[in-house]
């Protein structure tokens, strides 16, 4: 039976007018002009928006070369809905307003291009125990990954591609170790993709964060420094510098979960991967302590000496 999660942020956060979208996309896309690589296995990528960050987001999925991907694991941190664990998602297709996306899921017997299992992946890891799942509503509630679709909608587009999208809780240290160990062996396909959702500092009083370091100057300096350091241990693919990074700044990258997951995963698959971050945005320059912002930062996770 098939069951659709609506384009539901569609009309607010970006258009629902699908030549505006195309449009909107292609331009950013363009002005990153930047070259596809069958090498590049994952990007992190901002959820914010378009206006805020679809200008961002581009400089990630400009990099995919979708001609030999057939599945694309979509991790989102959770906002609205608290689970300790993992969530696989209950729909069997995702809308966007420029074509769906089928889900990785049960009824889904035209299968044959995918090498390992005949299977739907969504079945697959549900077998292990390890997940529960989102009903529609948390489903379609969540903007994290919903703000990735159109742009893999637009990269795929004309390409016989499925989605395994994984809601990512507040896990403990233990969760994201067990997870990305869980979830290593799918790197090890180059047909499968890794979309990890995140964007960065949310600074401010509305955000209860107003971390200011003065030896960088003016606070949105400070706050460029904090984010950078981050994006710098990321890129060295170590999860426990990230968790002691995070440890002593608390910097409110909302999605910390997912990114730890994923690179747990890069630590425990049998492909070197490697992180480098090509694109970094503030929707705004804090000057004073009534000020706020958030933090856009696009990555291309590559397979190396492949």
């Amino acid at each position: 039976m098939e069951v659709i999660r609506r384009a539901s942020h569609a009309g607010s956060w970006y258009t629902d007018n699908p030549r505006k979208l195309e449009e909107e996309l292609d331009g950013w896309l363009d002005a990153a002009g930047l070259p596809k690589s069958s090498d590049v296995r994952g990007v992190i990528a901002p959820h914010a928006g378009y206006s805020y960050s679809g200008r961002a987001a581009a400089y990630a999925f400009g990099n995919i070369d979708p001609t030999n991907i057939s599945r694309v694991f979509l991790l989102g941190p959770s906002h609205h809905y608290y689970t300790p664990k993992c969530a696989l998602s209950t729909a069997t297709v995702y809308k966007t307003p420029i074509g769906d996306l089928p889900i990785d899921q049960e009824g889904n017997s035209d299968m044959f291009w995918i090498t390992h299992s005949v299977v739907p992946l969504i079945e697959e890891l549900k077998a292990t125990g390890k997940f529960e799942l989102m009903d529609l509503r948390v489903d379609e509630a969540e903007h994290s990954m919903e703000m990735h679709l159109p742009y893999l909608a637009k990269v795929f587009k004309g390409h016989q591609v499925k989605v395994v999208p994984i809601l990512v809780g507040a896990l403990n240290a233990e969760s994201e170790a067990k997870y990305g160990k869980l979830l290593a062996k799918y790197i090890d396909d180059p047909k499968n993709f890794f979309s990890v959702s995140s964007d960065f500092c949310h600074w401010g009083t509305r955000f209860n964060y107003t971390h200011y370091d003065n030896k960088h100057g003016a606070i949105h300096k400070s706050i460029e420094a904090l984010d950078k350091m981050g994006m710098d241990i990321i890129e060295t693919g170590d999860p426990d510098s990230f968790k002691n990074y995070l440890l002593e700044f608390d910097n409110t990258i909302c999605g910390r979960h997912p990114i730890s997951v994923f690179l747990h995963m890069t630590k425990n698959c049998s492909t070197k991967i490697k992180i480098q971050f090509l694109r970094y945005e503030q929707s705004s320059q804090c000057k004073t302590m009534r000020d706020s912002s958030v933090s856009y930062a696009s990555a291309a996770a590559k397979a190396d000496g492949e």
